[in-house]
């Protein structure tokens, strides 16, 4: 196994990991690129046979991938970016700030919705993806703007569905389960027949 998908320190030259400020200049998305390639000869795709990787870069400087494993509950299949999150939070990294997802064909393949969504939750706003070669990185923010994130949830928590916030239970008024209507009768009515 190279020593950059075990979570040692990537050399990626010219990369200005300091927070939010990178860019993407001078990075090597080729190099990215082909580690996506490499892993995506590794997924599992016998349905649909489109083997998709993706390889990213932490804000670590650790080089992380992941590759689409397919089921036959075809709801149940794995996207590359979500082999591609559980290795980052299996590395003990923080974020990302780079990734390309290719199909094994050293070009760019675009993050479906769901994997956006994924993504923005590991990456944020400010992540960038491959625009492929000679093409500007995009900004994650621009594929999903107007992300559901975190902030929607704190916001929104103690409010039922109505938006109303919710009202607390009086201690004397807490809900207790049905008695059985029969006697002797321990589960749900019809439950012993």
């Amino acid at each position: 196994m190279p020593a950059e998908e075990r979570g040692d320190r990537a050399d990626f030259d010219g990369a200005n990991l300091d927070g939010a400020n990178f860019d993407g200049a001078n990075f090597d998305w080729a190099r990215l690129r082909r580690a996506a390639d490499e892993v995506a000869a590794r997924a599992y795709a016998p349905y649909s046979g489109l083997r998709v990787g993706a390889a990213g870069l932490c804000a670590e400087g650790h080089l992380v991938t992941g590759c689409n494993v397919e089921n036959a509950s075809f709801g149940l299949t794995l996207c590359a970016e979500c082999g591609l999150v559980t290795t980052l939070v299996a590395s003990g990294c923080t974020r990302l700030v780079a990734v390309s997802v290719t199909a094994g064909d050293g070009r760019p393949l675009t993050p479906c919705g769901r994997c956006r969504q994924v993504l923005m939750e590991h990456g944020g706003p400010g992540m960038l993806l491959d625009g492929g070669p000679g093409a500007p990185p995009q900004r994650l923010g621009d594929l999903l703007p107007g992300a559901f994130d975190d902030a929607e949830l704190v916001s929104r928590r103690g409010q039922d569905p109505g938006g109303r916030p919710e009202e607390p239970e009086e201690p004397d008024q807490a809900r207790r389960p049905e008695e059985p209507e029969q006697a002797g009768q321990t589960g749900p009515p019809g439950a012993d027949r």
